[in-house]
């Protein structure tokens, strides 16, 4: 796979499917996470978003666009409503080694 490839394919089960478990395939245990709302490690982000979607069981995340260079992947995306309503806009920024997830990066703007 790509790393767009990765990138697409975890949003789509981890963040749309809400399979936390898939975190275990995209994400390397020791990911470097620098969103102060996030714990460091593929054990935090599991556990943050399990209660995201407890939480918001509607969570769905839509890609905007992609910027791939090297290892890095930028993300455009928006957070919608079951109508597709715009709730928040977010630029991911994701460092990849081995086809994982290694390091993250965000910037959120509410709507």
């Amino acid at each position: 796979m790509t790393n767009k490839e990765v990138i697409q394919a975890f949003y789509q089960e981890f963040f749309n499917d809400h399979v936390i478990e898939a975190a275990d395939k995209y994400v390397k245990e020791d990911y470097m996470q620098h969103n102060p709302g996030v714990g460091q490690g593929r054990e935090a982000l599991k556990r943050a978003f399990a209660d995201k979607f407890v939480g918001d069981p509607a969570f769905h995340l839509d890609i905007q666009m992609m910027i791939a260079e090297n290892d890095m992947v930028a993300v455009y995306l928006k957070n919608v409503d079951t109508q597709g309503n715009t709730k928040c806009r977010v630029a991911d920024i994701y460092r990849l080694e081995d086809g994982k997830l290694a390091e993250h990066w965000d910037v959120l703007q509410p709507c």
